[in-house]
């Protein structure tokens, strides 16, 4: 939860005599980097000094040399449109001071509106919370940052000084493939529904498990296409994107991309389920949207489904489909296979539940991690994605 400035703290003293953005950035030495890119790149400078209201979420040189460092730190400099996107991510629409942040998680706009990362209304977001009374900014892959120097003020607003370049939200299907939700990736592959879920505008997906899909084996082995499809389309809520922090307690009924009915319910204790599958994971951003990791394919069929109850109910959701028994991880041929981990658990081997160490301290995501390469990714399906 966002803390409201007061009117006198706009007023003191201190904030007039501030500088402009650029002296702000060119007398902190630990900076030099960023000012060299911006400098790359004169009308996003003379932008951002003549605009007000604005959060700077400033790499410091060493961000800048785990950046270069990482395979694609060399396609930097013939990448300009690259560039300027990574910038304008790290600038958000609004001036949040660190007595602003808490441990409730907060999901904020940002300049970057470029389609390719940014197909969400209104900008991409970073997440931003409080844990261990560090600041921490999550972007795409739930990769963090942490910021090593807070509330640096110059005449627009504040500057953040932060340890790692964030990462820039992906597409859908790559960050399916870097998040180890490889059969999800094969799946949108086989029903030809890559490029309709990676080009839809402001979605919510509920993303499978590898285990999940392993777990119908049975159905999936005898499925058509149509019927594939409509499996695959009853998890994408288009129109929406339903980051944690709009899920309220109760019951929530939502419409998918294939006409069904979704209820979302979210239980006393902070557990969410969807039908009655447990969400295991929740606000992966990506270029589009949000992907929320459940641990059961949900059923088209059975929109009346609901949690389980009895003992441990809380712990696992349970299978959607009538009969089906488990086979081998379907539709992966041909998907690459990254090592990456979601919460210290791999989703290829089903173990995704958070545990306590890894339960996000909001219920969001702090302390949650794709390991999916330094900076970012550079697979695809149908072509190279690149991102930070």
């Amino acid at each position: 939860m966002l803390k409201q400035l007061t009117l006198v703290a706009l007023a003191t003293t201190a904030f007039a005599q501030t500088q402009d953005l650029n002296a702000t950035l060119t007398s902190t030495p630990e900076l030099s980097n960023l000012t060299t890119y911006l400098g790359m790149f004169p009308d996003i400078l003379t932008t951002l000094s003549g605009v007000s209201n604005i959060t700077i979420l400033a790499p410091n040189n060493d961000a800048f040399g785990k950046l270069l460092a990482s395979p694609i730190g060399s396609q930097l400099a013939s990448n300009p449109a690259l560039i300027q996107s990574v910038l304008t991510y790290h600038v958000l629409n609004g001036t949040y001071t660190s007595n602003q942040i808490t441990d409730d998680v907060a999901f904020i706009p940002t300049l970057l509106t470029d389609p390719a990362y940014a197909n969400v209304t209104g900008g991409q977001r970073v997440g931003v919370e409080t844990e261990d009374d560090n600041v921490i900014i999550y972007s795409g892959l739930l990769q963090n940052s942490t910021v090593t120097q807070a509330d640096v003020q110059f005449t627009g607003g504040v500057v953040h000084i932060i340890d790692t370049v964030l990462t820039l939200p992906a597409n859908a299907s790559t960050t399916a493939i870097a998040a180890n939700l490889t059969a999800l990736a094969g799946a949108l592959t086989t029903a030809n529904l890559v490029s309709a879920v990676d080009t839809a505008r402001d979605i919510t997906v509920f993303a499978p498990t590898n285990a999940a899909f392993e777990a119908i084996g049975s159905v999936l082995a005898n499925a058509t296409t149509q019927q594939l499809t409509d499996v695959l389309t009853y998890h994408v809520v288009n129109g929406t994107v339903a980051y944690s922090t709009t899920l309220q307690p109760g019951e929530q009924t939502v419409t998918t991309l294939n006409g069904g009915q979704l209820t979302i319910r979210v239980q006393d204790d902070g557990d969410v389920f969807v039908n009655g599958a447990r969400v295991v994971l929740t606000d992966v951003l990506i270029a589009n949207g949000v992907v929320h990791v459940i641990d059961n394919v949900l059923n088209p069929a059975n929109a009346t489904a609901a949690p389980p109850t009895g003992d441990n109910a809380d712990d696992t959701g349970s299978v959607q489909f009538g009969g089906a028994s488990s086979g081998n991880v379907p539709f992966t041929a041909g998907i690459p296979s990254p090592t990456g981990t979601i919460g210290g658990g791999n989703l290829s081997s089903g173990n995704a539940t958070p545990t306590a160490g890894t339960q996000p301290s909001s219920g969001a995501m702090a302390n949650t991690v794709i390991s999916g390469g330094l900076m970012g990714i550079a697979i695809g399906l149908g072509g190279v994605v690149l991102g930070l």
